[in-house]
């Protein structure tokens, strides 16, 4: 169904897409890269533009703003936020945004990389989708809607109520946020620089998601240092530490804890990342599970693996480190739904039934919840994340808008 949002939210999506804005976890500074940057700054312009009022960016990169209360009466203060960075474990560098205008439920093939193919077999909820616009990038990158068509849902729907003032609502502070992908997001001073009473990040999948609960998560960095020796006369001397990066591979159980093996409620040990030489090597893992025994267990799983390897030659040094990430939020939503049940009830109010279904992964909104300020997160369509064959129906943003919409006169109400 076409609304009056549809042409906003493809214009924005598309502009912002093509804004080359990646994290890099390897990175000390805030935000990570300073191409980020780039869209901040674009978003800091267009949100004084609409007429926002305290417009800034922060000195660690988040852009705020404040959409001032239409009612006279005293209402909570809502935020609402979704990160502009993009995943790192694919390339996001040149997006070309291709809308696919009146789907046919066909395949969806790609102009720069002709031997990948998107269609309802490789994607099901596509086929749900004829009818609708579907925006994709050219087939070489990801396509950034993750989360850059939150940031478009709340660009438009705070649009609609600054030229609609009749609308009524209460005081609404916006927060675009960078370095979400490499869980750097929620810088500690955010909690109190968004001055919300709780907020919503809009960074989920399908329409009626409503989610409060994400996984606990931790980083895992196993370095192995071995002893380095001209391999001409290495007998008895070398001792490789990629050969024993590829025991510790090799010794975990790949077959029952791996993400590609696991789904639903189960928890997982991923590594994403081996570099080094023979003389050193560093391997990246990240541990997830719903429950914090669980997460516990797999950390200490590794430190079993690492020191069972270890054991095997002493002459080298293996060292793990586990730091933590972020905790389910469900931890602390559970204590109050109130901002569940006011999203459930603008679900219904937008025409959508609502689903909560628990989030493989985690959003800035576990690290705010963390901090004080209770964040579920909303829907915005997206699919096929972090990857070339990632695609959103413009129609599925535009049921978020009107969530959005929805929300901010829920949360004014008087009561």
């Amino acid at each position: 169904m076409r609304t009056e949002f549809d042409s906003e939210l493809e214009q924005r999506l598309v502009r912002y897409a093509a804004v080359d804005s990646q994290s890099d976890e390897t990175s000390a500074t805030a935000p990570s890269t300073a191409i980020q940057f780039d869209l901040l700054h674009m978003l800091r312009d267009e949100l004084t533009g609409i007429g926002a009022a305290e417009v800034e960016v922060t000195d660690y990169g988040v852009v705020l703003a404040t959409i001032p209360a239409t009612v006279d009466h005293a209402a909570p203060v809502m935020g609402l936020l979704a990160h502009v960075d993009t995943a790192p474990q694919f390339n996001a560098t040149g997006v070309k945004p291709r809308v696919h205008r009146g789907y046919n439920g066909g395949t969806i093939t790609f102009p720069d990389a002709p031997g990948l193919l998107l269609s309802p077999e490789t994607s099901p909820y596509l086929g749900e989708k004829q009818g609708d616009d579907i925006i994709t990038a050219s087939g070489t990158t990801l396509l950034g809607a993750d989360d850059k068509a939150g940031v478009a849902i709340i660009m438009t729907a705070m649009r609609h109520l600054l030229t609609h003032p009749e609308i009524p609502h209460g005081t609404i502070r916006v927060a675009f946020t960078p370095d979400e992908e490499i869980g750097r997001g929620v810088d500690p001073r955010l909690a109190k620089d968004i001055r919300a009473d709780f907020a919503y990040t809009f960074d989920g999948s399908k329409p009626g998601e409503i989610e409060y609960e994400s996984f606990s998560a931790d980083q895992g960095v196993v370095k192995v240092t071995g002893v380095s020796a001209h391999p001409g006369w290495a007998k008895g001397k070398l001792v490789n530490a990629l050969h024993l990066v590829a025991k510790i591979i090799a010794t975990l159980p790949q077959a029952t804890l791996t993400p590609e093996v696991t789904e639903g409620r189960d928890g997982f040990l991923h590594l994403y990342e081996v570099k080094g030489t023979a003389a050193e090597a560093e391997m990246k893992f990240i541990l997830r599970d719903f429950e914090l025994d669980g997460l516990e267990a797999k950390g200490a799983l590794l430190r079993q693996v690492c020191a069972a390897v270890q054991a095997t030659e002493p002459r080298a040094a293996i060292d793990c480190t586990i730091r933590p990430q972020y905790r389910n939020m469900r931890y602390w939503l559970e204590k109050d739904m109130t901002p569940v049940d006011l999203a459930r009830a603008a679900c219904r109010a937008a025409g959508l039934d609502p689903v909560s279904v628990p989030i493989r992964g985690g959003t800035d909104g576990s690290r705010l919840t963390e901090m004080g300020v209770p964040t579920p997160n909303i829907f915005t369509g997206m699919q096929e994340i972090h990857g070339p064959l990632e695609w959103i129906s413009v129609q599925d943003m535009a049921r978020a808008t009107q969530v959005c919409v929805k929300l901010a006169e829920l949360a004014g109400a008087k009561g």
